[in-house]
Parts: C-alpha cells; structure tokens; sequence
C-alpha cells in the first residue's frame, strides 16, 4: 500500500472482506465463474456461478444509484443472502426465482461478466477484475493477489465518470497523472483513509492506475491506487521513484530495491463506483519527455494547470 500525500497522492487498496453489509458496486466473492444474472419484478436479484465445484445462489436487494457525500450519513448498499433467498423467506427461493430482466442496452462499462435491463428501467450488472493486483509494477507471488474479484451493482440514470489528463511537473523532470471523478455531476469522495491512504468511510472511493509495456515489463501491470481529494473529487499521481519498504507496500521476500518510474506505452484507470453503482474506467496516453524549448509542451503544461485549477483544487502540483 501507498501513502497519500497531497502531491505524490500515492494510496494502495484496502482489502475488503466478503460482507452482507459493504458499500460500492459490492462485492460478492472471489474468482467466481460462469456467473448468470437474474432480476425480477420485485427488485431482487440473483447470481449464480461457481466457486471451484461449488455452485452460488447469492440473492442481492435493497439499494440503487448513490448518495451524494455528506458527513456521518450512511451510503446505500445491498443487502445479500448467500444462501440465496433460504436467510430472507426460509425457503429455497432460488429454484423458483423468476427471472423478468431484459438485454442489457444500457452505457458501455468494463470488465463486465452479466449485465441486464430491469422491468423498472433500472440497470443491474456484475463486474469481475483483478482487484488485489501488487502495487510497483510486481509480478503476483501470492494466490490472493491473481484472484478476480466479483461486484455488482444496481442502478438508473448516468453512472460516475472519469475525467483524466497528463502533464509534467518538477520543471518537467516528472510525469502525471490527473484527473476528477464525479457522479452527476458532483464529485466523489470521502471522508478519511488510514495511514496509508485506503478510505476509511462508505464515500470515499479507490481508483486504481495500471501501467502497460512498461519498465516492470510486459503487459498490465499494477502501478498503484489513490483516492480523488475531498473536496474537489480531483486526484493527482506523480510517476516517481518509490521505496516498496516505505508506504505500507506489499513486496516479495528480498524485493527491496526502488521500483519505478512505472512510465508505459499506456495507462488506464479503474474506479470503484459510489454507492451501489458500477465501476467504471478510462484509459490515458502517455507524453513525452518535456521539451522546455517546444512551445506545444509549454502551452500544455499551462493549460494542464488552469484546468485543475478551474476544479477548485488546491493539492495537486502544477509545475
């Protein structure tokens, strides 16, 4: 895990434990497959998938879209019984669950597995993706960190989106990352995180930066996680030298050398959706060596820094 500082804005993920009683597009389980989605007419619904040879039945209620930050309020999540409906009506609802939901036609989202149109208008979908992935561009060395984490989420209207960006800093010796995430049109954040920088509330929200081809080698690999600033929704991740000792990393036994800069051929973001919303994501091209002669650079650089300035954030370095 990374620490957060109002620069280097480095975070890593908080593990989540599987709960009746999580937040965000929820998850469900780990390395699930053959995952089907129903809805029915009552606002329920049910996955089923396989757990290695066990077959689920996880029946999901009770939640839709986001609230919008506030201070010591509660954010919306589901309900879940993972006997699949045997916890809710004491019996076995799942065989006579009768499934109403339509083809999915709602926005593009990634890492979709199931996804449908519920008989209200309401959007439900299930995502799966590589959550527990080691931060500093590390090859996993442990079973729990090539595991796909199952979420789903439920909702109508617009989901969250991502603006992103890049520029330099430190006179151009650096590249960043920058961006706001918000949610109709408001931003998403929280209200603390623990010494490393994971959210400590059910608002705040993880966005996770992969980095491709790049000096780690090969393919996705998992640069690290951030959370957008409070206020602002603005995030801001600067592509530095990092210590894997230092900032709560994980790192394999004697890997104890500086990693990075994780500079790629490309980058894409990942986000946790607020609420019970889906996850959504936006992938970035990456920029040059800054040219301090090369007018173009110059003119990026400035109006790198307007833009975040016109999103009333103060945290993020702009030179």
């Amino acid at each position: 895990m990374g620490r957060v500082s109002g620069v280097f804005a480095a975070v890593a993920a908080a593990a989540l434990a599987l709960s009746g009683v999580a937040s965000a597009a929820q998850l469900i389980d780990r390395d699930a497959t053959g995952v089907r989605l129903a809805v029915n007419a009552k606002g329920e619904a049910l996955l089923t998938y396989h757990e290695g040879s066990a077959i689920k039945h996880v029946l999901v209620w009770g939640a839709i879209n986001a609230l919008q930050p506030a201070a010591g309020a509660a954010q919306v999540k589901f309900r879940v019984d993972y006997a699949g409906g045997w916890g809710k009506y004491r019996t076995q609802y799942w065989q006579t669950f009768r499934n109403a939901c339509s083809p999915y036609d709602g926005p593009p989202l990634p890492n979709v597995v199931a996804a449908c149109k519920a008989p209200d208008g309401s959007y439900w979908a299930a995502q799966e993706w590589p959550q527990p992935l080691p931060d500093l561009g590390f090859t996993p060395w442990l079973a729990a960190q090539r595991q796909q984490w199952l979420e789903v989420s439920h909702w109508s209207g617009p989901v969250a989106q991502l603006e992103t960006g890049m520029h330099w800093v430190y006179d151009g010796r650096f590249q960043s990352i920058f961006g706001r995430y918000t949610y109709n049109g408001q931003p998403v954040y929280g209200f603390g995180t623990t010494r490393v920088g994971a959210p400590t509330d059910g608002f705040g929200r993880l966005i996770y930066l992969d980095t491709f081809d790049s000096v780690y080698g090969p393919g996705w690999r998992r640069e690290n996680s951030f959370v957008a600033h409070n206020p602002s929704g603005v995030f801001c991740y600067g592509f530095y030298p990092f210590d894997p000792t230092k900032g709560g990393y994980q790192y394999p036994p004697g890997q104890t050398a500086a990693r990075g800069p994780g500079l790629g051929s490309a980058y894409r973001l990942f986000a946790e959706g607020p609420g019970v919303t889906p996850d959504v994501a936006a992938t970035v091209q990456p920029l040059h060596p800054f040219d301090g002669r090369n007018l173009a650079d110059v003119q990026q650089e400035q109006q790198s820094a307007s833009l975040i300035a016109s999103w009333g954030d103060k945290s993020c370095r702009t030179s």
